[in-house]
This record gives structure tokens, C-alpha cells and sequence, in this order.
């Protein structure tokens, strides 16, 4: 019970990046627009992010850096699958394997085989008097903003109309292609900020495997959550709970010696496994997911 108890705040910080990467792509395949890539995009901006923290000694800087790093790789998925009418899926493939390759060689060119451990200086500081990663606060305010612009705004409806039927959208005057173009980078964006949150506020540390699946667990919860950025939020607490219950039982006296530690590890991808065949039947997706718009 205690073990279960001590959790709770690695918890807080392990639901961040799946609650902000799945929360944006809520937004995105709302208007019609997958994108698998949410591995690659947690890759790319957490080094980035690291980068210009480690260059400029301004974790601030290092945070925009990540941000604007998933929105540009946002954009350039909105452009193949939105502009280019490309497939989604595989765009979102190559995105996960650039961003392996790209932060693999770049570590090493950077700071040699081995994976750097940030200074402090590097680091986001926690909001004073309250002792937590100000992005713990962050996240639950994205999640209820991105809901309330969905549900509740003229904007969020015609989000939701490209993405349901784009057709009768384009008739009526809406711009389709725009559209879908600013949900992928918004989306792409939060998924920048789950990048740098990982490398500046988290873990400290940059690699081709930081992520650890934690994209893809991500893509988990958007099925979890129905499409829907508050119940994402929960997904991204109940999914990182599970997370960092692994870390913590790997750690407790006897039990890493009687287990195996991959054992242990795989909690969190067990737990995801268990949860999305449970929900996939019952989630409802746009009509128009996945499918480019051509007008006629």
C-alpha cells in the first residue's frame, strides 16, 4: 500500500507527455487527420529542446524550441497528408523513423556514445511554494482548453465538421485544408511541449529511445478517451500511474530480485494492451479519419 501511495507524484509527472500528445491528437483526428508519428515528434523535440537549453543556458528557450520543433514537424505532416493528399499512416512511420535516426546521430555527434545528463541549470524549474513541475499544473489547463475549443466555440465546430463530413463543410464556406492544417499543428505542438517536458523537466537526459513507447501509449489513450481531451486527461494519469508503478516495484527490495526486471517494465504496455481492447469497440471516430479531401 505504501508503494502504491509513494507513486502518486511520480504519477502526476508521468501522465504529462501522454496526456499532452494525446490531447493533441484528439484535436488532429477530429478534423480528419491521423498521425502516428507521436514517437518520432517526442523525439525530435526533446533533443532539440535539450540543445537549445545546453546552447543558450535558457530552459525557457529549450521549452520554445520544443514546442515550435513539433509544430513545424506538425505542419510538414498536415502538408504531405492534407496538401500532398499522401497516406497519413506511413507519413506518420517515416516521422518516427526520422526521428530516431535524426536524435541517434545527432547525440552522438553532439556528446559521443553516451547519453548526457542535463546540468541543473538546464533544468525547468519547479513553481515555488508548491514543489511540482509547473508543467503538472500545465497540462490539465491544455486538456481544458482544447476541450472547451472543441465543444464549445464556433471554431471547434468546424474542426469537427472537416473531419466528419468535409464535403458538405467545403459547400457552406469552410475551408477545409486550412483547417486540418491547424489541428495537425496544433496538435503537433503539444506533442512538441511532451518533448521538451521529457528531456528538460523529467528525465533529464536525450536519446533516440527516450520516449520509450510513451507516443504510442499516447495513441492508446486518444481510443481510451473517445476523442475527448478531458477524458484523455485521465487516461494520460491512469496510463502513467501504471508507468511509473513499474519504475517504483523495479526498485522495491526483493521483488527486483525475485522478478525480472522486463517484467516489471512491462506494466505500463500491459495495462495499455488490457485498456484499448476494452475501449477500441466503443470509441467513435470522425467519418472522414484518415481520408484526404479532394474537391470535386
Amino acid at each position: 500500500m505504501n508503494t502504491l501511495l509513494q507513486v502518486f507524484p511520480v504519477a502526476l509527472r508521468a501522465m504529462v507527455p501522454i496526456t499532452l500528445a494525446a490531447v493533441g491528437e484528439v484535436f488532429g483526428e477530429w478534423a480528419g487527420v491521423v498521425n502516428i508519428g507521436l514517437e518520432g515528434i517526442l523525439t525530435l523535440s526533446a533533443f532539440l529542446a535539450a540543445v537549445v537549453s545546453w546552447a543558450t543556458e535558457s530552459p525557457l528557450l529549450g521549452v520554445l524550441a520544443g514546442l515550435l520543433t513539433g509544430a513545424l514537424i506538425g505542419l510538414f505532416h498536415g502538408l504531405v497528408s492534407v496538401k500532398l493528399r499522401g497516406n497519413q499512416i506511413i507519413s506518420g512511420v517515416g516521422i518516427n523513423l526520422l526521428g530516431m535516426g535524426a536524435v541517434g546521430f545527432g547525440a552522438w555527434a553532439l556528446w559521443g556514445a553516451k547519453s548526457p545528463m542535463l546540468d541543473r541549470r538546464f533544468w525547468i524549474p519547479e513553481v515555488p511554494g508548491l514543489g511540482v513541475s509547473p508543467f503538472v499544473l500545465l497540462t490539465p489547463a491544455l486538456a481544458l482548453l482544447t476541450w472547451g475549443l472543441l465543444f464549445h466555440t464556433a471554431l471547434g465546430l468546424r474542426v469537427r465538421a472537416v473531419g466528419e463530413n468535409p464535403m458538405s463543410a467545403d459547400v457552406v464556406g469552410v475551408p477545409v485544408e486550412r483547417l486540418r492544417l491547424f489541428a495537425v499543428v496544433y496538435g503537433g505542438a503539444l506533442a512538441g511541449l511532451a518533448g521538451a517536458f521529457l528531456s528538460l523537466d523529467w528525465l533529464h537526459t536525450v536519446s533516440a529511445t527516450l520516449p520509450a513507447g510513451r507516443g504510442f501509449i499516447a495513441l492508446a489513450n486518444v481510443v481510451f478517451s473517445k476523442l475527448n481531451p478531458l477524458l484523455a486527461l485521465l487516461g494520460g494519469f491512469l496510463f502513467g500511474y501504471f508507468d511509473a508503478l513499474g519504475i517504483q516495484l523495479a526498485s522495491v527490495a526483493g521483488l527486483s530480485g525475485g522478478v525480472p526486471y522486463q517484467f516489471i517494465r512491462m506494466i505500463p504496455y500491459g495495462a495499455t494492451l488490457l485498456v484499448v481492447a476494452l475501449a477500441i469497440g466503443r470509441a467513435r471516430f470522425p467519418k472522414a479519419l484518415g481520408q484526404p479531401y479532394r474537391r470535386e
